[in-house]
């Protein structure tokens, strides 16, 4: 006899299996995901437009967020699933706003990132991504395809740090209701910055991770200060006990996301690109005015090489350019960049309570 199908962990290989898994979705339009009670708004950002047509007619699509403020988008009575969340909002509230997650009741969140650099858009300018777990499509749609389970309750939250106002914010949330099974760990994201990184110190993108576990995935969002390459640096994987050397050492920042010999191609020119599971997606050139530094965007996913941990994580980039030759040798310069890292992985609860995240000027793309 057949193990019934609890409809996770989905792919080609799988899609034609029948479940009892049950489908649900949160939205401005259905803000509770109760089965039949989507589209019953009377008043909301829709209202006016839908005065001549009346309940059911895109009363409610969007929400506002007052000035420093929180708001809860979603409530979920377990066990289940986050399969999908797609949402916008106006670049300018990209580092702004604060994407919280909390799983089965915790009272520190498991996700914790400013908004835009969850979607591989830290700078508050438009970047279209075309990877697996993250898509975002013109113009500005976010799209998150990490597979979020849970087993008694989920609670996602937006914090507005601004003390202005935050208008037209779209959302849809959709998720199932099925069984989890134990050896499915939690999901996580954190954000980090290093502005501007002390001289020869590494940026942290984690550290105090305790726990049974993966890492599935890296997003920078890198700010140079200094003329030439800038990615020398190694990124470093501390697992289970490693002190002083980590088990996984890579080779540059460019070969780590999947790249090489300085993201050139053609010649003088950063080749971006963005697939499946890496990507160097984002340019931003100087102007030649106030637009003074370049600035990059990149990701790369463990979806088929997951970083796996049994005790503990710390992960470290280094930044790293060069120097003028003395004698005809070559000389490393350990640079003062601009580094904001959001890291994912998954692991089991309970989790370390993340650093104290930055205030809204700490957050604030300069």
């Amino acid at each position: 006899m057949s193990v019934p199908f609890n409809g996770l962990g989905l792919g080609l290989g799988n899609l034609a299996r029948l479940s009892r898994a049950q489908t649900r979705s949160i939205s401005a339009e259905n803000p509770t995901g109760a089965k039949g009670q989507g589209g019953r708004a009377t008043e909301g950002t829709g209202a006016v437009a839908a005065r001549e047509l009346g309940q059911g007619w895109k009363v409610s699509p969007s929400i506002h967020l007052a000035g420093q403020s929180t708001v809860t988008l979603a409530d979920m009575e377990g066990p289940g699933a986050i399969q999908h969340i797609w949402l916008t909002v106006h670049p300018t509230a990209w580092r702004r706003l604060v994407l919280r997650m909390y799983w089965d009741g915790e009272a520190n969140p498991s996700v914790e990132t400013p908004l835009g650099d969850f979607f591989c858009n830290g700078w508050g300018v438009r970047c279209n991504i075309g990877s697996l777990p993250i898509a975002v499509n013109p113009a500005g749609g976010f799209n998150s395809y990490w597979e979020m389970p849970f087993r008694q309750h989920a609670r996602i939250t937006l914090e507005n740090l601004a003390p202005d106002e935050i208008k037209g914010f779209y959302y849809q949330i959709d998720y199932t209701l099925t069984d989890v099974p134990d050896d499915l760990a939690l999901f996580h994201a954190q954000w980090r910055r290093s502005n501007s990184l002390p001289y020869a110190q590494v940026h942290t993108l984690l550290d105090g991770v305790q726990g049974q576990g993966h890492y599935v995935g890296t997003y920078l969002a890198w700010g140079v200060h200094n003329t030439g390459w800038w990615g020398e640096g190694e990124i470093k994987f501390y697992l289970d006990g490693d002190t002083d050397w980590p088990t996984i050492c890579g080779t540059g920042t460019e070969d780590y996301f999947g790249g090489a010999w300085n993201f050139e191609h053609p010649a003088g020119e950063y080749g971006v690109y963005s697939t499946p599971f890496l990507g160097l997606p984002q340019v931003i050139k100087p102007d030649g005015l106030y637009q003074s530094q370049p600035r990059f965007g990149m990701y790369r996913w463990h979806i088929m090489d997951p970083i796996r941990f049994e005790q503990d994580l710390r992960v470290t980039i280094q930044a790293l350019g060069w120097r003028s030759k003395l004698e005809g040798q070559s000389r490393y310069l350990p640079l003062q960049d601009d580094i904001a890292s959001t890291a994912f992985w998954y692991q089991t609860e309970p989790h370390a309570p993340f650093p104290a995240l930055p205030d809204l000027n700490g957050l604030e793309v300069v």
